[in-house]
């Protein structure tokens, strides 16, 4: 018996996908998305106060820090503790943070590093709620419906994507921050009461396994190659989430919520589509296709001059998206023993996190230095190396080999 396949957890498993655990916590990840999502217009706070592209950058990759930092951590807890006391701790973390901003006023000068400590802490809430709840899915998944079973929860998340900022811009122009960061709590709160009639699906009956650390896990070939993928995957997210928001507002366009919108409708539709075929022929043959589909809707941002042009990059990200994240999560965890889980969960999420954190930074000094339209190039090359990644570690051949090994 190999190290990562020591029994050590009692488990409740479902036998069909669509279950009542399955249905309560993806609609308190909707909240706990649109709680997140709401933050995508937070550089037009920072702005507000009277901060420049890097300050975006900077203030945005703070949220990420913790969340990398204290990854290991995170992922031993959730394979420790459990999935659902692991979510609680999340999202309380995610219900009270929003209340700490309403205590900043006056020049940006005057509050950057109580700011940034609070974005420091509310990161390690968004690392828990995100380790825990995919982990939480894949266990209550049929493993023949793995693809299905991230895809459809991850649209609580997409349509949280476009529900968030899309509630969030009116009350900002109308009613002010203040009202902005009380209502994004007020969605944090919601998830926290919705966990609390969730089940455990994890009793850990002995410490003997905790004993595999996140870096044994991290260091096999298959796991490696994925959190680099994520890692390229979560620089989109950086140039999405931080700049496409001032981008829009620059150009002097309507709305920005409307790429939003059209983002999340298309990687929804896309799920629809895909999940199943992805389960039937293998997330390995569509994890190309959508790398560069991502990249290409990217790209499209660089010649956005009218709102349709606007749409139609949100139409070609968001499917990219849509066919990409679970693709990538279910071949992360697709023959993976359950106790060994969260770590696993814990390098997808953490590989997104890390292309977050030095995507806002990177891309934040590319806007600096040379414009909103570079940012965008930029993330294209960047998701395209992906496709090399892919070919040189992630090929089946390979996976077999780190899975004998």
């Amino acid at each position: 018996m190999g190290e990562f396949d020591q029994p050590g957890f009692v488990y409740e498993a479902t036998t069909r996908l669509y279950s009542r655990p399955f249905i309560l916590i993806s609609i308190a990840n909707f909240f706990v998305i649109c709680n997140l999502s709401s933050f995508f217009l937070f550089p037009l706070f920072i702005n507000e106060h009277g901060g420049n592209k890097s300050d975006i950058g900077i203030l945005m990759a703070a949220m990420m820090i913790s969340s990398i930092l204290m990854r290991p951590w995170i992922s031993q807890l959730v394979d420790r503790f459990g999935r659902k006391k692991s979510y609680f701790l999340g999202t309380l973390i995610m219900t009270i943070m929003p209340v700490f901003y309403l205590l900043f006023d006056g020049p940006l000068s005057n509050f950057y590093t109580p700011l940034f400590a609070i974005r420091i802490v509310h990161g390690m809430g968004v690392a828990l709620g995100f380790t825990s709840s995919f982990t939480y899915v894949a266990d209550i998944s049929p493993p023949q419906r793995l693809n299905e079973g991230l895809g459809m929860f991850g649209i609580t998340a997409l349509v949280g994507m476009a529900v968030g900022p899309g509630i969030s811009e009116p009350i900002i122009h109308n009613l002010g921050f203040g009202a902005y960061f009380s209502m994004v709590s007020m969605l944090g709160a919601i998830a926290l009461v919705l966990q609390l009639f969730l089940p455990e699906t994890y009793v850990l009956q002995s410490f003997q396994n905790t004993q595999i650390s996140f870096f044994s896990v991290l260091k096999r070939r298959k796991i490696f190659g994925i959190a680099l993928l994520t890692m390229l995957f979560g620089f989109g997210l950086a140039a999405q989430g931080g700049f496409v928001s001032p981008y829009v507002e620059d150009l002097k366009l309507p709305s920005v919520s409307v790429f939003f919108a059209v983002y999340s409708m298309a990687a929804i539709l896309t799920r629809f589509f895909v999940v199943r075929i992805a389960d039937r022929v293998g997330e390995q043959k569509i994890i190309p296709f959508a790398l560069a589909i991502n990249a290409l809707g990217y790209l499209s941002l660089t010649a956005v001059k009218n709102s349709w042009l606007l749409i139609f990059s949100g139409i070609i990200t968001g499917c990219g998206h849509g066919l990409l994240f679970p693709c990538l999560n279910s071949l992360a965890i697709r023959d993976e023993p359950a106790h060994i889980r969260g770590k696993i969960n814990g390098v997808f999420t953490g590989g997104m996190d890390s292309g977050l954190f030095l995507g806002s930074i990177f891309l934040g000094y590319i806007g600096e230095w040379f414009g909103y339209r570079p940012i965008f190039f930029s993330t294209f090359l960047i998701l395209m190396t992906g496709l090399g990644i892919f070919f040189g570690l992630l090929k089946t051949n390979f996976i077999a080999h780190d899975r004998q090994s």
